[in-house]
């Protein structure tokens, strides 16, 4: 059985190998071999990225891990910050209360860290002490929730809700084929998040583009317990489903207990997030769940790795432009019973 260290250390490798692993752009000869007269100079190259510089103190902070993938988010923080030699990582207590997540960052800026990375519990509740930090010349990687305004970060690390909704919609349409009568269902998360808006939103979307229309919907919790809830009542009230989607793999476990108890095989479930415990289910294939849309946990990680970067003065060298961009969103691809060996090393456990 594989293990959630294992995973962890293997996504939290693959992340900053992406970032070190930055590169001069090698042009062409005339002859159309490469040469090194026409390489573009960028600034920085990868070894130097990769080479220890000068110490930089990171002040990390991050709502309280009550769920797998949070969980995974502030191991990832961790973990990338152990794999540089030239970082002194300094965690706040994980919150979700506002106020004491803002004191935290307060402190930061009283101790004069070289850089904040800041997953917010409330990214409004949060912009302002943000922007203080960049006014003290601190700069901040806000990850995963935004702030509301932009002046509070250096650099936003997003996971693409809306596109997760697309993909998983786009994945039931391949399924489906010209079934113009399936019955669609969904289980959304926390319906007053914007996040599951962006989700719903891209959802409709991509089963629009084959002229599916999501039917009945209910909505959980981001919890094994609200999950199962939800999914029952789902259930009990359709006796018919052709394809659900799930939007969080965390409140998937309940979701597929629900379903399981229910005896209920005629549909296939699509998942959110992509943890291990569905990875394992898909890759077994027996079960109703034959896919899952990524959610990316490594973003604290990735968050790390560009904070070190921009206290050092280095670039992102694999761009012609030498910086580091002000705004990453990630992807969000489709994880199947085909492609499961390629995601699994960065599925978190729920």
């Amino acid at each position: 059985m594989r293990t959630l260290r294992t995973r962890a250390s293997r996504s939290v490798v693959f992340g900053v190998a992406a970032i070190a692993a930055i590169g001069l752009l090698a042009g062409c000869t005339s002859d159309g071999t490469e040469g090194e007269e026409d390489v573009v100079d960028q600034g920085t190259s990868s070894d130097e990225n990769a080479a220890t510089g000068d110490t930089v103190v990171i002040g990390w902070s991050g709502p309280e891990a009550d769920h797998g993938w949070l969980g995974a988010i502030n191991s990832g923080a961790l973990a990338a910050a152990e794999s540089f030699d030239d970082v002194e990582l300094r965690q706040a207590e994980g919150t979700n209360d506002a106020n004491q997540q803002i004191a935290a960052v307060e402190q930061f800026i009283n101790e004069g860290v070289d850089a904040i990375v800041l997953l917010p519990t409330d990214g409004a509740a949060l912009t302002q002490v943000a922007i203080s930090a960049m006014d003290a010349g601190i700069p901040v990687i806000n990850v995963d929730r935004e702030f509301s305004d932009p002046a509070g970060s250096r650099v936003t690390i997003l996971g693409d809700n809306y596109g997760m909704g697309v993909s998983a919609g786009r994945y039931i349409c391949e399924q489906l084929g010209d079934q113009s009568d399936a019955i669609i269902g969904e289980i959304a998360g926390i319906d007053s998040l914007p996040l599951t808006q962006d989700r719903s939103q891209g959802f409709a979307d991509g089963l629009a583009e084959c002229g599916l229309e999501v039917g009945p919907r209910v909505a959980a919790d981001f919890t094994v317990a609200g999950g199962e809830s939800a999914a029952s009542q789902l259930l009990s009230a359709n006796p018919q489903l052709n394809a659900v989607w799930n939007h969080d793999d965390d409140q998937g476990v309940g979701v597929l207990a629900a379903i399981e108890a229910a005896g209920r095989d005629e549909f296939f479930l699509v998942g959110g997030a992509g943890s291990v415990n569905m990875m394992d289910r898909i890759e077994a294939d027996d079960s109703v769940i034959k896919a899952t849309v990524i959610y990316p946990s490594t973003q604290a990680a990735d968050g790390i790795a560009l904070a070190r970067l921009i206290a050092q003065g280095k670039t992102m060298s694999d761009l012609v432009t030498p910086s580091v961009p002000y705004r990453i969103v990630l992807d969000a691809p489709v994880v199947t019973k085909e492609n499961v060996a390629d995601y699994i090393d960065l599925a978190f456990e729920s």
